[in-house]
């Protein structure tokens, strides 16, 4: 593990790590959800809801509670931090006309999420034109106490950069066997979040995808069980 960034990282009671990215100080979730505290900001990347509605349009059936699930979860999130901040990297919907299959009731958890705070939803491949009919502001890109919140990563260094998209996970070689586990990845100049989907898979970071993204070497953070691990490079395995 690079020196300077096991430097940076600090263990929280929550389970996360505290940590520094562009300068920002910030808090890497267990949930896989990312702290920005000076701003008291929640970021998510990669909700995908609806999933398993659009998998079941094409005839391919799986049980259809991700949605319910991934917004049990992003509840509990919002219920511990308190954000004024909500943040949506992207792909928070997995298609255009995923909106439009929302239970009622769901989308009404998703209203319920703007009261008292501000709800910002960064625009995805899969949800280029943001939601249509719930709480918040749409855009492109969004600048946070000098981040820049954005979908996908842009290629070279890019100090600041949070970001989504890709779906990062570890896999690492254990004494009981090999352990694969979403993650975050980060060099201490930018993140990639894990996906927050219940239905969303994972790239492992090993893939030549994440070549040439990072000044240093990069950590990977991996989500365990109420706990964030801290991953070296040298430890992490090919798929």
């Amino acid at each position: 593990m690079s020196p300077v960034l096991a430097k940076a990282l600090e263990s929280r009671p929550c389970g996360g790590l505290a940590t520094r990215v562009g300068g920002a100080a910030v808090v890497l979730r267990a949930s896989g959800a990312l702290w920005v505290e000076e701003a008291r900001a929640l970021v998510v990347a990669d909700l995908h809801l609806e999933k398993g509605s659009a998998y079941a349009v094409r005839g391919q059936l799986l049980p259809p509670y991700d949605t319910r699930e991934t917004l049990r979860r992003l509840e509990a999130e919002v219920a511990v931090t308190a954000p004024r901040l909500l943040v949506f990297l992207g792909d928070t919907f997995h298609d255009r006309r995923s909106e439009g299959r929302l239970a009622p009731d769901d989308a009404d958890r998703l209203r319920a999420l703007a009261a008292g705070r501000t709800l910002v939803w960064v625009v995805g491949n899969h949800d280029a034109d943001g939601p249509q009919a719930l709480p918040g502001e749409v855009a492109a890109e969004f600048d946070l106490h000098g981040l820049k919140l954005r979908h996908e990563p842009r290629p070279g260094a890019q100090p600041g950069e949070l970001a989504g998209h890709l779906h990062p996970c570890a896999k690492v070689a254990a004494a009981g066997g090999v352990v694969r586990r979403r993650c975050f990845v980060t060099d201490g100049e930018r993140a990639v979040l894990p996906a927050f989907g219940a239905y969303a898979g994972g790239l492992n970071i090993r893939d030549p995808a994440f070549s040439g993204m990072f000044v240093r070497t990069p950590i990977a953070a991996a989500l365990g069980a109420g706990r964030v691990h801290p991953v070296g490079w040298k430890s992490l395995r090919a798929d």
